[in-house]
């Protein structure tokens, strides 16, 4: 279910960021805008995730927001990744295509977001993936 809460409200912000993005790019470079658009949806998603999709009852800390941050950073990449290479092999691609390209790398990006928001951002201490109690780093020398 939280899935499914995740698409919505996710999704939804992810279709205003993509109109948002169009229209930014009018007046400045496509890189630039999709920065601008990135934090402020990460911001505003990172609330709606941590009140609504996975129920914390409480606004996100700022840990959770800089933890958030990261991920978005990924996606981020991903999407600007997608349109640059869009625009190599494509350099006159219409705007239908670019949204195409921007969702369709978004909802990859996306699914891979939630996976880290639920494992580790906004999950309880111990429904985090189990570390050795006690354990320490040793270095491992190989013979030569």
């Amino acid at each position: 279910m939280a899935f499914i809460r995740f698409v919505i409200f996710g999704g939804g912000v992810g279709i205003l960021a993509a109109l948002a993005v169009a229209l930014l790019a009018g007046a400045m470079p496509w890189a630039l805008a999709n920065v601008i658009v990135t934090a402020a949806s990460t911001a505003l998603c990172t609330e709606l995730h941590v009140r609504y999709t996975f129920r914390k009852g409480r606004g996100a800390g700022w840990r959770e927001h800089w933890q958030s941050a990261g991920s978005a950073g990924a996606a981020y990449l991903v999407t600007s990744g997608a349109m640059g290479i869009l625009h190599l092999v494509q350099p006159a691609a219409g705007s239908v295509t670019e949204q195409l390209v921007y969702l369709g790398a978004s909802g990859l990006a996306g699914a891979g977001r939630f996976v880290v928001l639920r494992l580790y951002v906004f999950a309880t201490r111990s429904a985090r993936p189990l570390r050795r109690q006690g354990a320490s780093a040793v270095p491992v020398q190989l013979a030569a």
